[in-house]
Formats: C-alpha cells, sequence, structure tokens
C-alpha cells in the first residue's frame, strides 16, 4: 500500500536524478539519437563518460578510450558524440527550474541530480506525487528522471537507484516503512553503493565482515564511530532511517578555484601558452565571482605528454597578489607573467592549468588605507559585472579578454561537437 504522507510531519526527501543525461540532452533536439546506441566522450574526445542503454547492452564501458574502440563503434552503428557543455549546463538549469515548482526547498546536488524536500506539503499519495514528478518533468524538458523517495537522504539516494535499475519500478520508487521489504532491499545492497560510504570504508567494512547496507545498518555505533568517525556514523542514523543531513540551500564555498584543460594538439609556442593561461584564468576568475569571493594568490602550471615517447617536462610557480582580487584583466596580467617564467622551449606541452587560492569574501574585506589602487575597485566590479551578466544571457565567450586568444587553435578537440541548440541563435535545430 502506498504511504501517506501529511501536512505535518517529519523529515522526508525525494531524490530526482536524470537517467543518462549527457545522451538524453543530445537527444532533446535530435530524435535521429533515439533507439540507437550513443556514447558521449570527455574532453580532447578521450574516454567514454555517458552511454545510453543500448550502449550498454553492447558491453562498452565507461572511461573506455576511444581511439582503442573506434572500428567496435563502426561495425555496431554506434553513434560518437564530444561533450557539448553548453547544452547539458542549459538543459539542467530547464529540470531545476521545472523541480522548483514541487518544493521550494531543493539543493543542487550535481548537473543532473537534485534533492527535494517534501514534509509539510499538502500530499497525500507519494507514490503519484514521485509520478507527476517524473512525468512533468520528462514532458516539459524532454530529460527522463528517476524519483526515489524516502525519510533521508541516504535512504532516498537508495530508493532512486531502486527507481533506475528494477525496470518493475518504472522510474519511480518510494521506500517501504521499516520491515521486511525494506531489510530485503538493504541486504541486496553492497556497501560500495552506499552514497557516503567510498571504496576505502568498504574495503575496511569488508575485512571486518560487514558487506551489505542492511549490515552496516546494524553495526554497534562504537565500532562505526571508532573507524569511520562521525561522518560515518551520520550515514549510518540515516540508514537507520533517523535524518541527519539536511538540505544545503547555498552550496559551501570553495577554498580553492581551478581550471586546466588537455590541448587539442600539443602547443610549442609561448604565444599560445599565454593566451592559454590567460583563457583558463578568466574561467576561475568567473567562478570566483560568481561566489562572492577574491584571491590572494595565483598558481599557473604546464606538463608535457608522459604517455608520448618524447622530452618530458612539467612545472608550475605560483604568486601572492599585492591584493585580493577578482578582477579578470589583473589576473591574466599575473597569469601570462607566470607562463613566461615556467616555459621552455623545445617541448610539446599536453596540459596547462590555473589554480586560485587564498580565497576570502569580496564583501567585508579589510582594504589597505594608503593604496591607491583601492579606488579603481568600484569601476573593476562594475566592469565585471557588464561581463559576467552579458556572457550568462548571450552564452559563455560572447564577451572574452582579447588576451585569451580569438582563433584559439590549442583549444580542446571536440571532433563530433552537436549544436548549441539551447543558448546560439546560430545553432536552433532546422524543422524539416
Amino acid at each position: 500500500m502506498t504511504p501517506l504522507l501529511p501536512r505535518r510531519s517529519p523529515p522526508y526527501f525525494a531524490m530526482v536524478d536524470c537517467n543518462n543525461f549527457y545522451v538524453s540532452c543530445e537527444r532533446v533536439c535530435d530524435p535521429s539519437l533515439w533507439g540507437v546506441p550513443v556514447v558521449v566522450l570527455s574532453n580532447n574526445d578521450g574516454c567514454v563518460i555517458a552511454r545510453s542503454n543500448e550502449a550498454k547492452a553492447l558491453g562498452i564501458a565507461m572511461g573506455e578510450p576511444a581511439f582503442k574502440r573506434e572500428a567496435y563503434f563502426r561495425a555496431n552503428g554506434v553513434r560518437v558524440l564530444s561533450s557539448n557543455y553548453a547544452l547539458y549546463g542549459d538543459l539542467s538549469r530547464r529540470v531545476v527550474e521545472v523541480l522548483t515548482m514541487f518544493s521550494p526547498d531543493l539543493e543542487i546536488y550535481s548537473i543532473d541530480e537534485a534533492f527535494l524536500r517534501i514534509d509539510g506539503l499538502p500530499i497525500r499519495d507519494t507514490h503519484a506525487f514521485a509520478r507527476t514528478i517524473r512525468e512533468t518533468v520528462t514532458r516539459w524538458t524532454g530529460i527522463p528522471v528517476s524519483v526515489g523517495m524516502a525519510e533521508t537522504k541516504t535512504l532516498a539516494k537508495i530508493a532512486n537507484r531502486k527507481a533506475k535499475k528494477a525496470q518493475e519500478c518504472d522510474g519511480v520508487y518510494v521506500l517501504p516503512p521499516p520491515g521486511a521489504e525494506r531489510d530485503a532491499l538493504l541486504e541486496a545492497l553492497d556497501t560500495r553503493d552506499i552514497w557516503g560510504v567510498g571504496r576505502r570504508y568498504a574495503a575496511m567494512l569488508a575485512r571486518n565482515g560487514i558487506h551489505t547496507a542492511r549490515a552496516l545498518r546494524d553495526a554497534p555505533d562504537p565500532f562505526i564511530r571508532r573507524t569511520m568517525t562521525l561522518t560515518g556514523l551520520s550515514t549510518v542514523l540515516e540508514l537507520r532511517g533517523k535524518s541527519v543531513l539536511d538540505l544545503e540551500d547555498v552550496p559551501p564555498s570553495k577554498k580553492a578555484i581551478g581550471s586546466s584543460r588537455s590541448f587539442g594538439r600539443p602547443v610549442t609556442r609561448l604565444v599560445e601558452l599565454e593566451e592559454a593561461a590567460s583563457a583558463y584564468v578568466s574561467r576561475a576568475a568567473e567562478k570566483l565571482r560568481a561566489q562572492g569571493a577574491v584571491a590572494g594568490r595565483l598558481t599557473v602550471y604546464v606538463q608535457t605528454n608522459p604517455h608520448k615517447d618524447e622530452p618530458q617536462y612539467s612545472n608550475g610557480r605560483d604568486m601572492s597578489l599585492s591584493r585580493p582580487t577578482s578582477h579578470t584583466p589583473t589576473l591574466v596580467r599575473a597569469a601570462q607573467e607566470l607562463a613566461r617564467g615556467i616555459y621552455k622551449a623545445g617541448y610539446r606541452y599536453k596540459k596547462a592549468g590555473v589554480l586560485l587560492t587564498a580565497l576570502e569574501p569580496a564583501a567585508g574585506r579589510q582594504l589597505p588605507l594608503f593604496d591607491e589602487n583601492t579606488a579603481d575597485e568600484p569601476r573593476q566590479a562594475t566592469l565585471m559585472d557588464v561581463l559576467d551578466r552579458t556572457n550568462a544571457k548571450w552564452g559563455r565567450g560572447a564577451l572574452q579578454i582579447a588576451a585569451a586568444g580569438l582563433g584559439r587553435p590549442w583549444r580542446m578537440r571536440q571532433s563530433r561537437l552537436s549544436p548549441r541548440y539551447t543558448t546560439s541563435w546560430d545553432e536552433l535545430p532546422e524543422v524539416r
């Protein structure tokens, strides 16, 4: 019997997970991808990072190098696509907008997952409510989702796993009350598949005879506290039905922000390395401002390809900034200086990256009393606000620093990139 959810009750959560998200995004605007095996590749078209169910049925594994499977892909009609992050990010945003209709309390856990807290809402039939979420998201965005419901976030993740993997659930599963059915579900779940446990803890638990979620739930508290600390104890309490992990309405601030990419082809010239460093620090600065922070230290690093039989070199250098900032031109100048300091001619560089550290809130920080550059901060902040709002409206890169390069022949390889159907006027889908 489907449990009823009173208008006022203890915490209760829905976990919504987009199915085969990257592949599903590609299928929204390209109907020819439906019903055929599809894989999406990582940066520089390297490894498989997403698979349709048809591709999974062919035995294609996550993380497989694409170049080793090219003949197999052709022989089995597998459609191969480059990662289209502009498309994925926009459709993720649309899914979240739909979910906010069902609950004001929402945590975006990842690009394809979200928790909703639904206790206190006027819901009588939780299964029907979960079914409505699934059907509405799919109808309005084209993205199929699975919905799991339970009284804790950890149990909601387990319910979601059941909804996704058990065909009889048809994408929806409400965890039953404590009893034989719940015990059987937890007994069938390996500790490695429990949210928050991880490989190292799972191995330790196995050495102590704990192999399933049910066994972990029933383990004595002193043992869990001693071997898994309070974090592990929180997981165990959640398995027992006691909610100790609330929604994170605001993601915790990062202590460091980085940006790095492998080049689409080897970089040998200093000017290209300077362009890459400028582009990467521009992206990191954008993330920094979105967090409402400034950085006091900058690191730039480079490396060659360790898998190639050629001269190898890697190096990094950092500097303390004269004052913490999120001003892109200031950071670009610093990044270029660092790039010039670590560049060596005669090497074929495969990857570069930047890292911003010593972060602090932009608001309320102490400013030097006699620093003449402090007077420029309001103007710099206004300029960066215009930059960010323009790129948010018209797409990343609509406005950018010239030092980051325009042609960017070193940019990552995306030879199978689909159009940015939902964020670029020039790439709207065509109806024929």
